[in-house]
């Protein structure tokens, strides 16, 4: 057997705007030995997410990962070498892999995976920290009442997705979700169970988010921010509740975002706007993981996987995240 080769997606320059794909270089290079402590993972899949976009930045709140390094990702894969006894060769593990095939890590450093019951991919997607368990912990956030009426942005997307189900799951009355495209309308209601959704390519948000909510909001959940948020703000109930889970309309150029317009509906409505970050809740996540997979297990909880091929298509399966080209979650197969 020849000498094994890594293949990685590094930064070559900073965007501006949406990715390029001349940003991106594929590099390729002769894999090392193992070092004592380490392990050497075949990566199998990785999840794509938006924070992969904001470290492209220089100065980034996960911190800007430098021109000519490999760009992060989580993963999941499977034990190729071990000098550890707790992690074997075959072992499904799961890390911070990198954009790459091949990568050396300290044993510590990844978490060996029970997929018994459930398939690898299962900790990127329902049970990822990034998706199911940062919805979970939004929703909680969120604080939703018997009753309430719920509204989602990028509802179709991984995180979105989660969370509207959730929401349903927390009590609420009515959860509507705000997509882009009629197709992806007919997907939340349809598969996901949403009571409406509203496209907000249609150029009617303000008029479709009135019809759908009747009643007023009294919780969104962000992952956008912009015109969608201001659009919203206009029509929450007292005591609304506004969770700032992301906001994917200002990623492509963070040194101009603008705060909404509509905030003093805040006040007005004697509401309430409050962000969160998943990883204040890591003492947390075993919590989340067990009651994501015991929704999972009665069919409460649907989690739509969509799959891009090859490590070459990183860059296009940014973009397509990037550009609201996914429903679900977004992963992109190795093997």
């Amino acid at each position: 057997m020849g000498a094994m080769v890594n293949r990685r997606i590094t930064l070559a320059a900073r965007p501006t705007g949406m990715p390029e794909l001349s940003d991106f270089a594929l590099v390729e290079e002769p894999v090392a030995g193992l070092l004592p402590g380490n392990v050497l993972v075949g990566v199998d899949v990785l999840s794509i997410d938006a924070f992969i976009r904001t470290v492209m930045e220089e100065r980034a709140f996960h911190g800007g990962v430098p021109v000519g390094t490999m760009l992060p990702a989580l993963g999941v894969g499977r034990v190729l070498q071990s000098t550890v006894a707790d992690l074997e060769a075959g072992d499904s593990v799961f890390g911070r892999l990198g954009a790459q095939t091949i990568v050396s890590l300290p044993a510590a450093a990844l978490r060996k995976l029970g997929v018994s019951k459930v398939p690898a991919t299962t900790y990127l997607a329902g049970l990822g920290v990034a998706t199911g368990v940062t919805a979970y912990f939004g929703i909680e956030v969120a604080a939703i009442k018997p009753g309430d009426t719920v509204v989602v942005s990028a509802a179709a997307g991984a995180v979105g997705s989660i969370a509207g189900q959730i929401a349903r799951i927390a009590g609420a009355g009515r959860v509507i979700g705000v997509a882009g495209g009629p197709e992806k309308v007919t997907f939340l209601v349809d598969e996901l169970g949403f009571d409406a959704g509203v496209d907000y390519k249609s150029g009617g948000l303000d008029t479709g988010l009135c019809e759908a909510a009747p009643n007023g909001i009294d919780v969104f959940f962000d992952n956008v921010g912009g015109e969608i948020l201001d659009a919203v703000l206009m029509q929450i109930n007292v005591r609304a509740r506004i969770v700032i889970c992301g906001g994917i309309a200002h990623y492509q150029d963070m040194d101009h975002v603008i705060g909404p317009r509509n905030y003093l509906k805040l006040a007005e409505r004697h509401a309430r706007m409050e962000g969160f970050a998943v990883n204040h809740f890591a003492s947390r996540y075993h919590e989340a993981e067990t009651a994501l997979a015991r929704w999972i297990d009665e069919g409460r909880l649907v989690v739509h996987e969509q799959y891009e091929h090859g490590i070459d298509r990183f860059p296009h399966a940014l973009r397509m995240l990037l550009s609201g080209g996914n429903r679900g979650k977004l992963l992109l197969d190795l093997r």
